[in-house]
């Protein structure tokens, strides 16, 4: 098969020299930051709460997604692995990691097309035309990009960042210019009160799949620290100056629909703001789709085929399904898979950080920058662990439902290792490395 795009480590570690430096990791990691999606978020919460309680809910989110990226994302820099061949080995084994897999890639390149129906739809309202159009042309040149991979998608960052921010600030700061600051920060909510733990969960659980599948991103960081102060940089932009300007706005234009507002009032620069806002948010979840897609294929068929036509074939796909619609009767589908990724989380950081009885392979291997010679096929407690925790977060009431089906992983994976019940059933070779070698990518 002619080789399109680039692989980018899909079955591999990422070698230690050809990771990326310091600030060219933060643009990626900033471009993640903000969206509309996260201005509408804040004034949602600011009809619900008050400025301050909104700064709050903010930040118990903030930690919350934090120390899960820290624990995740840190796990995928010292071992140079994307999340799902992460999991091989981090309380899964080789089959288990295909279903985590699955569900990873079914929700990711279902949100693509989910978002990229939004961008038509958005492009519609603003410059005409048909939106299936606009599907087409939005998701072909998306997938264009991410076959290319993370280098590629890195000098999108350089331009998409800088620019978005630019072009929404000049947007809010003529809304926000006609209004008294002071009085918008002391201003009671307009809309029925939401309280600080729903707020939170809000937060935590709106971006909870991106923390859990940070090593796709972090596996190219060279150093730990890295992922700690770029993450961080990323929540305050997020949370703080984002979010807490939607708060702003919300109290200033007594609706949630802020979007309206950014974009309405800035004209062409309205239209440049949606074109970026899509591309630098719906390229990850395309890039992590395509990295789930290469490990279920390569586990439950036994073929390694390369990222860049994987990219090529699922892009067209949700490219196709928004165009027509489709994937809109779907939303609450994808919703629900969404509650079966934090679980993934909670075993990967209880086996990784605290258990450690199937990482031993890992450490025997990472400074060769091989991958073990040894695999665990599957793991049973594991599977059930995944299917409690799933329970837990979806039917339990009270508190976060992200947050309590990840501790209930974590602390139930862990009693039992604790007891002898984590356990292979047995262990079996690895593919043998079928891929061709990639040019190597330049450092920065």
């Amino acid at each position: 098969m002619a080789k399109i795009g680039r692989d980018d480590y899909s079955l591999a570690r990422v070698p230690r020299t050809e990771r990326f430096g310091f600030f060219s990791m933060l643009l990626q990691w900033l471009a993640q930051s903000g969206s509309l999606s996260q201005f509408v978020l804040g004034a949602t919460l600011g009809l619900g709460m008050t400025f301050q309680n909104a700064f709050l809910s903010f930040t118990l989110g903030a930690v919350i997604l934090e120390v899960v990226i820290f624990a995740i994302g840190a796990a995928g820099q010292r071992e140079g692995l994307s999340m799902t061949l992460l999991t091989r080995f981090t309380g899964f084994g080789r089959n288990g990691s295909a279903l985590v897999s699955l569900v990873i890639a079914v929700s990711l390149v279902g949100w693509f097309g989910v978002q990229n129906g939004i961008f038509g739809t958005s492009m519609t309202a603003l410059v005409g035309g048909p939106s299936w159009l606009w599907c087409v042309l939005a998701g072909l040149a998306l997938t264009l990009l991410v076959m290319y991979g993370f280098k590629i998608m890195m000098w999108l960052a350089r331009i998409a960042v800088p620019l978005f921010f630019g072009l929404v600030a000049f947007s809010i700061w003529n809304e926000l210019s006609h209004h008294s600051i002071p009085d918008l920060v002391n201003m009671p909510p307009a809309g029925a009160a939401i309280s600080i733990p729903a707020a939170a969960t809000i937060i935590a659980g709106g971006y909870m799949t991106g923390a859990i599948t940070s090593p796709d991103m972090t596996r190219f960081n060279r150093k730990a620290w890295h992922v700690v102060a770029q993450s961080s940089c990323s929540m305050i932009l997020s949370e703080y100056i984002v979010g807490m300007t939607g708060v702003l706005l919300g109290h200033a234009a007594g609706t949630s629909n802020v979007s309206r507002i950014v974009l309405g009032s800035s004209g062409f620069i309205g239209l440049i703001i949606v074109i970026l806002a899509t591309a630098k948010i719906n390229d990850w979840n395309l890039y992590s789709s395509s990295l789930g897609v290469a490990n279920f294929i390569q586990t439950v068929f036994g073929r390694k085929v390369q990222r860049g036509v994987i990219t090529v074939a699922i892009g067209i796909l949700g490219t196709v399904l928004s165009a027509i619609g489709f994937l809109d009767h779907f939303k609450d589908f994808l919703s629900l898979l969404g509650v079966a990724i934090p679980p993934v989380g909670g075993i990967i950081v209880a086996e990784y950080w605290f258990v450690r009885r199937l990482r031993k392979p890992l450490d025997e291997t990472r400074e060769s920058g091989a991958l073990p010679a040894k695999v665990a096929t599957w793991v049973p407690a594991s599977i059930v662990v995944w299917a409690a925790a799933f329970c837990v977060g979806k039917f339990v009431p009270w508190g976060i439902p992200t947050i309590n089906s990840l501790v209930t992983a974590l602390v139930l994976y862990s009693v039992l290792a604790l007891v002898g019940l984590v356990r292979p059933t047995r262990l079996v070779a690895m593919e043998p490395a079928t891929m061709p070698a990639e040019a190597p990518v330049p450092t920065r």
